[in-house]
């Protein structure tokens, strides 16, 4: 894995339980409403997957996720990329909403990495 400072670190991990919180309450709202959470799930739980490999990584905490629930997670995380950076070339450069979708992607990219590093070792 690349080596990350201390600041992208915890910029990373704060990211990606920023985007755990809106994909929680997507489903909240979602369930209220009645619509198909299938996909809010699946996200939700990628993201969480995430967020444990980079913990994993950087905090040394454990894990328990199997090889299929990484791969699953990997494909899903990838997924998000295009939907991000269509959001980040419409977004204004220096705005807050330009830094916090660099820091999404940031985070994405280094869980995908994590999660791949970890496969990788442990085939």
């Amino acid at each position: 894995m690349e080596k990350v400072s201390d600041v992208n670190k915890m910029e990373s991990i704060k990211s990606l339980q920023s985007t755990i919180s809106k994909f929680e309450s997507a489903l909240s709202q979602m369930t209220q409403k009645g619509a198909n959470t299938t996909l809010v799930k699946k996200r939700l739980k990628a993201v969480s997957v995430g967020l444990a490999m980079l913990e994993s990584v950087w905090n040394q905490r454990s894990h328990h996720y199997t090889q299929e629930e990484l791969a699953g997670a990997r494909t899903i995380l990838i997924g998000l990329f295009p939907s991000i950076e269509n959001s980040y070339a419409k977004s204004k450069a220096g705005s807050p909403q330009r830094t916090l979708l660099e820091r999404r992607i940031k985070s994405l990219e280094l869980a995908v990495q994590a999660i791949d590093d970890f496969s990788n070792t442990n085939s």
